[in-house]
C-alpha cells in the first residue's frame, strides 16, 4: 500500500461527521429553513409575472386600453401618448423588480446550500470509495498470502513425495 491508500485521521473524522449530518437530515427532513410570508409573496409574484398567462393577460389589457382610447367608444380617459398607461406600467415595474430580486436572492441561497450539500456528498462518496479500495486491497493481500502459503505447502508435499520415490 502506498501513502495515498491510507485514509488520514482527519479524513476519517470528516467521513464520520458527514455520516452524522446525513443521518440527521434523513430524520428531520430536508433541513431547509421555514419560508416566511414575505418570501412566499416574493416567490408568488415572481412566478406569476414570469408566466405566459400573465404576459398574455397583460398584453390583452394593454391592447384593449390603447384601442379603447384611440377609437373613443368610451370617453378618452388616457388620450395619446397614454401618459396614465405609462404611469401604471412604471408603477408595476417599480414594485415588481424588488419582488423578483428577493425571489432570485432566495433561489440563489437555496442553490448555494444545495451546492454545498452536493460537495459534502461528493467528499463522502470519495472517502467511502477510498475505504472500499482499502478493504479490497486488504482482502487481496490476505488471499495472496493464503495462496502463497498453499503453494509453499504443496511444493513441500511434492518435494517430500519426490524424496520418497527417489529413496525407494
Amino acid at each position: 500500500m502506498n501513502a495515498r491508500d491510507v485514509i488520514t485521521h482527519t479524513e476519517q473524522q470528516l467521513l464520520e461527521d458527514l455520516r452524522k449530518v446525513r443521518m440527521r437530515l434523513r430524520k428531520t427532513g430536508s433541513g431547509a429553513e421555514p419560508v416566511t410570508l414575505g418570501q412566499r409573496v416574493a416567490d408568488g409574484v415572481a412566478a406569476t409575472m414570469g408566466s405566459w398567462k400573465f404576459i398574455i393577460i397583460q398584453s390583452a389589457i394593454l391592447v384593449s386600453w390603447i384601442t379603447l382610447n384611440l377609437v373613443a367608444w368610451i370617453a378618452h380617459w388616457d388620450p395619446y401618448p397614454f401618459i396614465l398607461l405609462n404611469l401604471a406600467l412604471s408603477f408595476q415595474a417599480a414594485y415588481a423588480a424588488p419582488f423578483i430580486m428577493m425571489s432570485q436572492n432566495r433561489q440563489q441561497d437555496i442553490d448555494r446550500a444545495q451546492a454545498k450539500n452536493d460537495y459534502q456528498i461528493n467528499i463522502k462518496a470519495e472517502l467511502e470509495i477510498e475505504l472500499l479500495h482499502q478493504k479490497i486491497d486488504q482482502i487481496r493481500e490476505t488471499e495472496i498470502a493464503r495462496l502463497t502459503e498453499a503453494v509453499s505447502d504443496l511444493t513441500a508435499l511434492l518435494k517430500a513425495e519426490q524424496a520418497k520415490r527417489a529413496a525407494s
